[in-house]
């Protein structure tokens, strides 16, 4: 039954909204966990420590956090497959592209593809910056997250490469959350606006919240 769920465009279409929404939550608790950044360093860097302690003494050090990050993998995993072999579906069932584009179809929703790209493949430096800090700039600090992020945003490209991620994000996020809701049933005439509404702020307060951390290194009110 998976199987035939999973080759239907209907069931790749929920796993993209379900994994879709699993990393929105996510994202949501990660923008707020990123702006106690605005505290200083030590309640920047306890927060981070939080992490890798969650449920102890129930779990062993960090378990709590590679569950996390292995259920988020996952997640974009099915997204991006999902999102991919829909894609190449499309493309079967229409090989030449139309004399003219959908007038109503917004940027948002035309850059969908590009904008899942990019974000792909900001995951990869992210993680590379600072997790890892295999590409992270003036030398990596294990367990001093705060000095990390200062080092990142002193950087012209990774400002660069941050907020131009997170405008992909934002509009990622306004056509997605619709489109899910779509997808699970949620959506109808009377419910679409607020809907759209919904979407529009979360893609807003996310972007904000997140640009918000570079923009306080770059301006100096984080040090």
């Amino acid at each position: 039954m998976a199987r035939t769920v999973w080759d239907s465009s209907v069931g790749k279409k929920t796993v993209m909204a379900v994994s879709g929404l699993v990393m929105l939550l996510y994202l949501a608790v990660h923008m707020i966990g990123n702006l106690k950044i605005f505290f200083g360093s030590g309640e920047f860097d306890h927060y981070a420590h939080w992490l890798r302690t969650l449920g102890e003494p129930f779990l062993h050090y960090e378990w709590a956090l590679w569950i996390i990050r292995v259920a988020l993998v996952a997640a974009v995993v099915a997204h991006a497959t999902a999102a991919y072999q829909l894609s190449r579906r499309d493309i079967r069932a229409r090989p030449s592209k139309y004399v003219h584009r959908k007038p109503r179809a917004s940027y948002a929703t035309r850059t969908m593809r590009w904008g899942g790209i990019i974000l792909g493949l900001f995951i990869v430096w992210h993680i590379l910056d600072l997790t890892t800090g295999t590409v992270h700039p003036g030398g990596f600090q294990s367990g001093h997250p705060y000095q990390n992020v200062v080092d990142t945003f002193s950087t012209w490209y990774g400002n660069i490469i941050y907020i131009v991620a997170m405008l992909a994000l934002g509009l990622h996020i306004r056509h997605g959350f619709w489109s899910a809701a779509q997808t699970l049933g949620v959506g109808s005439r009377t419910r679409d606006r607020a809907l759209k509404t919904v979407a529009n702020v979360l893609a807003l307060l996310l972007t904000a919240g997140f640009v918000a951390v570079p923009v306080g290194v770059m301006t100096g009110v984080v040090s």
